[in-house]
């Protein structure tokens, strides 16, 4: 299974959140990356979708989990994943994935990432790829 994961989001070390706490408790970090995506604002969270556009970068953070089953287990539970099934009708919101990030020194690893489902306008997106918040 990949040990991998690309968290751009609250998982982030720049953001203290919690689960980020919890992530590197259970994971070493591997180095700052990037994705060949889109990052947009949601609502207070930002969502993923992967680009064809060589020019679309999201910036954030690779870790090399210590026991992928069961931090991802409790990611997909965090990144509200239903594990197939519908909520209230709809999609889930996120989808976890793989992608090739690139760190810093060039090399590129296959992650896990989460990326979001539903359509979202252009207006709400980020193009600094940074989530701060």
């Amino acid at each position: 299974m990949n040990a991998h994961i690309f968290v751009y989001g609250s998982l982030t070390t720049a953001l203290d959140h919690p689960m980020g706490r919890r992530l590197r408790g259970e994971a070493m970090f591997t180095g700052l990356a990037s994705v060949q995506a889109r990052l947009y604002r949601v609502s207070w969270y930002p969502g993923l979708q992967l680009s064809d556009n060589s020019a679309d970068a999201v910036h954030g953070e690779v870790y090399r989990l210590a026991d992928p089953a069961a931090s991802l287990a409790w990611l997909d539970e965090y990144e509200g994943i239903a594990r197939g099934a519908l909520s209230a009708g709809e999609a889930d919101e996120y989808l976890r994935g793989t992608a090739l990030a690139r760190l810093a020194d060039g090399t590129t690893v296959l992650t896990w990432i989460y990326l979001y489902q539903r359509p979202l306008p252009e207006t709400a997106r980020i193009a600094d790829g940074v989530w701060r918040g």
